[in-house]
């Protein structure tokens, strides 16, 4: 796939870096420190509204600092990519814990059970001239871990690693012990559909 664009990830997430670089393309990471804005209890409008939210925000921030310094103004196209990825048990949309006793919940609940996984992708799209376009989708993988005992889940919790992710597990890291079995694109579990992400972009790119 030709890509005359310059890409930006959205994003300072090293697993959602790493699983762009594994397909090859070529982007900068500029984070988003946008305040999320929960606007639905549907998880797909939930994941693709955030991650809209993102790509939105770097786009707005290159908008101001290019009209207020036209000198550096960027002579490529851009794409903006941003994700959000949310976990969804019973109804219940799970975001990052806010510390170890959310994150203990958060695991008890998941134990011995099956829930969702959902990634909201953005594309936004802004030519030289400063105009905007966007498109949106998003992936769901079913998730089955093993049940976990009360020292497992507090062991887990020791590592530091639930922290930084929805639903308090990475599915990549030393949980994956506990993963029974997984229905759908694994590495959007890990936090990017780089199948669909770069099918989603060839299909708009060659239109």
């Amino acid at each position: 796939m030709k890509v005359d664009y310059k890409i930006i990830l959205a994003s300072g997430s090293p697993r959602r870096k790493q699983l762009l670089e594994q397909i090859g393309l070529e982007f900068e990471v500029w984070p988003s420190n946008a305040e999320e804005k929960v606007l639905s209890d549907k998880p797909q409008e939930v994941c693709e509204s955030l991650a809209e939210q993102k790509a939105l925000d770097i786009a707005s921030g290159i908008k101001t600092y290019n009209e207020e310094h036209s000198d550096i103004a960027s002579d490529q196209d851009l794409i903006i990519i941003g994700a959000d990825t949310i976990v969804v048990y019973d109804g219940k949309i799970l975001g990052k814990p806010k510390d170890e006793s959310e994150a203990k919940d958060m695991l008890k609940m998941l134990s011995g059970r099956k829930h969702s996984v959902y990634t909201g992708v953005s594309f936004v799209f802004m030519s030289k001239d400063g105009r905007v376009g966007s498109y949106g989708f998003h992936e769901k993988t079913d998730v089955e871990v093993y049940p976990l005992s009360e020292e497992e889940i507090e062991e887990y919790i020791a590592s530091g690693d639930p922290m930084d992710k929805a639903g308090a597990y990475g599915i990549q890291g030393k949980f994956a012990c506990y993963i029974k079995g997984i229905e759908g694109d694994y590495n959007n579990v890990v936090g990017l559909p780089t199948g669909r992400l770069y099918q989603e972009l060839k299909t708009i790119l060659e239109k």
